[in-house]
């Protein structure tokens, strides 16, 4: 039950926080996916079943912000979720430089599965935000990396203090 009521609430800030960049501005939510990172997060946590299930929930979210064909995000951050669990499983992923290139690397495979996707379904060119899209892996990896980090010196330090 603690499981699900974390990730509700990871799922619940993403979702504010989403809301937020877009009324602040909508190139905000072309360069920072924070659905992704929450993926990412649980998947790292919890494993490629968590990754592939919260990934569904969460794409389906941000497709519903969209005005696009309902479940592309839905596949894509389904596939996404489910990598990054089954890998964080072969390989340690934790440590700051790993994390960063984990993150590119996901946040970069997923933009490129949603864009095949899209145009595969729209005969429409993607809206790039005059190429901001394109920033998003990097930005999306340095924000998803120094707040991995200090959740868990938060989650350490709760810890220790538990005790």
């Amino acid at each position: 039950m603690r499981d699900f009521i974390e990730i509700a609430l990871g799922i619940v800030i993403a979702f504010i926080f989403y809301t937020v960049l877009a009324k602040i501005s909508i190139s905000l939510i072309q360069i920072f996916n924070v659905f992704s990172l929450v993926i990412i997060y649980f998947a790292l946590d919890k494993g490629e079943i968590y990754g592939a299930c919260i990934g569904t929930f969460c794409g389906l979210i941000q497709d519903s912000f969209s005005l696009g064909v309902f479940g592309v995000a839905g596949i894509a951050k389904t596939i996404m979720g489910f990598t990054a669990g089954y890998i964080s499983r072969k390989i340690n992923v934790l440590p700051l430089r790993k994390n960063f290139l984990f993150i590119f690397v996901l946040v970069g495979f997923e933009l490129l599965l949603w864009a095949l996707l899209y145009s595969f379904i729209f005969s429409e060119t993607i809206n790039t935000g005059k190429g901001l899209i394109f920033f998003q892996p990097l930005s999306t990896a340095l924000l998803g990396s120094v707040l991995f980090i200090l959740i868990r010196k938060f989650k350490n330090l709760a810890s220790k203090q538990s005790k």
